[in-house]
């Protein structure tokens, strides 16, 4: 097959996609926007499996050969992938799992590989339209296409597709997954916007992707292949509906004990019951008959929801689960915090750190510095369940990466507050949105170790329950009503406004008038936790922890860094030998200072101004005889920085010689009296007579 393009625009950027030229083996396609360049692949195998969920995986992986560049560390090639390539897979993998249908279960998996980088088109959006594209031209069953796009708003004005330079300007960054009718999937984050300009954001991405779609529309007109016939696994209608009526009843009851784990112990006893009911009318009907149970559960629930408002736990549809916020529960943390949402709790610390203890990530981009890391633990106790731990996982990294974008927004600059700053959040308890629950936990603890952030953050997880025309809409929502409901929106943000969006849509037809009452009762509900988190702590504490290190900062000349650093790095390990504090100097003169003990603090910054110090007219000095000539005299008055006293200035009366004065060795006391444009240094011994001491300056001792 000759290669096949079809391009489109949106906005002012032109978008291509190609298939036909390479990894012909597979369902491929290049999409390419500027000089960035994305493989997508994908690929399912002709037999299913005998599995009770969708076997995908979604692969992402950027080469640093993309972007001319060779990876660091030892082994020079790219390893497991980073955390930026596993939450690109994850936004991949969630807008499209739901469209392959119920009860697929072929090995399906999709990679994309970033082949090409120009470092201002971001390849991260791109996997999920090329992921769209692969399977729309394939003969995997799929219900798509669907388009993935970045919107941001620059100077009150949204972009789509924004370059990177861009987005670091902009105060709303969201990637949108968008199918033919509607938004299925939202990521970003926002600087304390209003609920309205965050839904006109999502409008503006909704609509600015619809030329993704018809082009997709196009190619698959050109070359897509004839859809596989997929015949989803037999079931047993009559057995099914027999089930559902001999369980109704005991279902109803079920759904009305609100702790979570009593209610599913009703259940698995109503399981029971129902298989042992028909176990001998229908031998084989075991996966039926639990399919009828759960189809059940759900039925109920959401009928119940929409109808009398009523939900499993016996709240209503606005009520947030009952709040207990403690500070700095544990002694020895820098920060910390425990909180409890219903049956979801988090118990959160901040660890500070000097700027030796920020991550180094080696990247397609070059190497970066992070300084501020949010680290999320889910252990298999907070749901009382015994399962292996084999790393952190992609939900892990996932949930980490929406609390740290929550919180990231209110937290100081360096200049204000010089620390690397670590949060790690460990759910201890889970019954829905502990991502969510980091979030404020977070705030809390990032308060009590003394960081002054601008403003608290809470969260809250949102549902949408839809029968027909009827709907509800979901504050706080369990675990139990996210795995049954439309929608699990969570939204995060302080009392300003939003900063940050994580959404996942399982219904079509979502409307403007939907995000409205959702962002608007979520707003309630973060003003509600607000509130209570305030209750406990309500800002930053006056100082750090006693038990964290110091930091203090100063600023020297580009052109002096020299003088700190040494030939060969001596002077600064010097300095550190002698002060017993650690010592980091940037390439803009700024020189951080950080030790536990406010004495070596104080010592290295006594060593580093005296380093760096620059004479002013004037000023007294205490300096050190350096030579002697025939006109004057030549002193040191600050390490590296010397001066003429002149024969004249040296005496109120006539001097005959300088070595009746002075001479090499000799310390004393002298004023400048000028500097000239190339730095030369004017000064008067007989100036200083009778100066107070504490005037003069001794920077050499």
């Amino acid at each position: 097959m000759n290669p096949v393009i079809e391009t489109c625009k949106v906005g002012d950027v032109e978008i291509k996609i190609e298939t036909g030229r390479v990894a012909k083996q597979a369902n491929s396609v290049l999409i390419t926007i500027g000089e960035t360049t994305v493989l997508t692949t994908a690929v399912s195998s002709a037999e299913p499996r005998d599995l009770p969920f969708l076997p995908l995986t979604v692969e992402y992986r950027e080469a640093g050969s993309a972007a001319g560049k060779i990876p660091g560390g030892y082994f020079k090639r790219e390893g497991r992938p980073g955390e930026n390539e596993i939450l690109t897979c994850r936004v991949t993998d969630r807008p499209i799992r739901p469209l392959f249908p119920k009860g697929y279960r072929n090995d399906t998996q999709i990679i994309s590989n970033v082949l090409s980088h120009d470092k201002e088109n971001e390849p991260d959006v791109l996997s999920t339209t090329g992921a769209s594209a692969a399977l729309t031209i394939s003969e995997i069953p799929w219900a798509g296409p669907i388009a993935g796009i970045r919107v941001a708003r620059i100077d009150g004005k949204f972009v789509a597709f924004p370059t990177y330079s861009q987005t670091q300007k902009a105060d709303i960054t969201l990637v949108v997954g968008v199918s033919r009718d509607a938004i299925v999937m939202v990521e970003g984050g926002a600087q304390q916007v209003s609920e309205s300009d965050m839904i006109d954001a999502l409008m503006f991405a909704k609509d600015s992707a619809a030329p993704l779609i018809e082009l997709q529309d196009r190619l698959r007109e050109r070359v897509g292949k004839e859809k596989r016939i997929f015949v989803p696994p037999a079931v047993d209608d009559e057995l099914i509906a027999a089930v559902k009526d001999f369980a109704r009843g005991g279902m109803v009851e079920a759904i009305k004990i609100h702790g979570k784990h009593d209610r599913h112990d009703a259940i698995k006893e109503l399981k029971k019951a129902s298989l042992a009911k028909f176990a001998d009318s229908h031998p084989e009907g075991e996966s039926d008959i639990k399919s009828a149970i759960g189809a059940l559960e759900k039925e109920v629930v959401r009928t119940q929801v929409v109808e009398t408002g009523v939900r499993i736990d016996g709240r209503d549809t606005t009520t947030v689960r009952p709040l207990h916020i403690e500070a700095h529960p544990f002694p020895r943390p820098h920060g910390s915090a425990l909180f409890q949402r219903g049956e979801t709790q988090a118990i959160v610390s901040v660890t500070l750190g000097t700027e030796y203890d920020a991550q180094r990530l080696d990247t397609i981009r070059g190497d970066v510095r992070r300084n501020f890391l949010l680290h999320y633990n889910f252990p298999p106790y907070c749901t009382g369940e015994a399962r292996p731990m084999r790393g952190t996982s992609r939900r892990e990294i996932g949930h980490g990466a929406l609390a740290e974008r929550s919180l990231k927004v209110v937290m100081p600059d360096t200049e204000t507050f010089p620390y690397t700053v670590r949060i790690v959040s460990d759910v201890t308890e889970s019954n829905g949105s502990s991502s969510m629950a980091s979030v404020c936990g977070g705030s809390l603890a990032l308060m009590d170790a003394g960081v002054p952030i601008k403003a608290p953050v809470a969260g809250i997880a949102m549902g949408l329950i839809q029968e027909g025309d009827k709907i509800a809409v979901l504050t706080d929502i369990l675990g139990d009503e996210d795995h049954m409901g439309d929608m699990d929106f969570k939204v995060t943000g302080t009392a300003d406004g939003i900063t940050a969006l994580q959404m996942d849509i399982k219904v079509q037809g979502l409307t403007r008038k939907i995000l409205e009452d959702a962002l608007s009762q979520a707003r309630d509900a973060r003003l509600h936790i607000l509130d209570g988190m305030n209750e406990t702590l309500a800002q930053a504490r006056d100082d750090v922890s006693q038990y964290a290190p110091r930091i203090v900062t100063m600023q020297v000349k580009v052109d002096r860094i020299r003088d700190i650093i040494g030939p060969g790095g001596k002077m600064i390990r010097a300095i550190t030998e002698q002060s017993g504090a650690q010592i980091n100097v940037d390439d803009s003169g700024r020189v951080s200072i950080s030790s536990s003990s406010i004495e070596s603090i104080d010592k290295a910054r006594r060593l580093i101004e005296g380093l760096t110090a620059e004479a002013e007219i004037g000023a007294y000095y205490q300096g050190m005889v350096t030579r002697c000539a025939d006109f004057g005299a030549f002193v040191e008055i600050l390490p590296g920085t010397d001066g003429l006293v002149h024969i004249s200035e040296l005496e109120n009366h006539r001097v005959n010689q300088v070595t009746d004065v002075l001479n090499e060795g000799d310390e004393v006391v002298v004023k400048v009296l000028n500097i000239d444009q190339t730095g030369r240094i004017r000064l008067s011994r007989k100036a200083a007579f009778g100066v107070d001491p504490s005037e003069v300056q001794n920077m050499r001792a």
